[in-house]
């Protein structure tokens, strides 16, 4: 298997691991909910687990990857005012937790490529 057909299916499985940990742990997720978002915090967990398992999905198919790769580098740059949250949220924190949060930040932009990259990769294929 090339680093071309590989990609695609590392990326679904990021996303399915993601989306399942947001069921599987939602506390931790209902913490960077952004207060300004109505409704409650566990609902946006639960929906953005269900985006992200649905998004892992479209990307492992080869016919529904490009519109689903496209998604998914829409939904990381929407997630990330969560990821800016918690490095707001957690600045007093120990020094791991707080690198860890820091580290969400700069990560956001290599997915948004990535996602693009596989969505690019799978034009013209159906």
């Amino acid at each position: 298997m090339s680093r071309s057909e590989r990609s695609p299916l590392l990326l679904a499985g990021l996303l399915a691991a993601a989306g399942t940990a947001h069921f599987a742990v939602p506390r931790q997720f209902d913490h960077i909910v952004p207060r300004s978002l109505p409704g409650s915090p566990r609902t946006w967990t639960y929906a953005s687990g269900a985006v992200e398992l649905a998004l892992a999905a479209g990307v492992a198919l080869p016919r529904t990857r490009r519109p689903a790769a496209l998604a998914a580098a829409a939904f990381f740059v929407g997630v990330f005012p969560a990821n800016v949250k918690m490095a707001v949220d957690w600045r007093h924190r120990p020094a791991p937790q707080r690198a860890a949060a820091l580290g969400r930040l700069p990560l956001q932009l290599p997915l948004v490529l990535w996602a693009r990259g596989v969505a690019r990769n799978a034009q013209g294929r159906s």
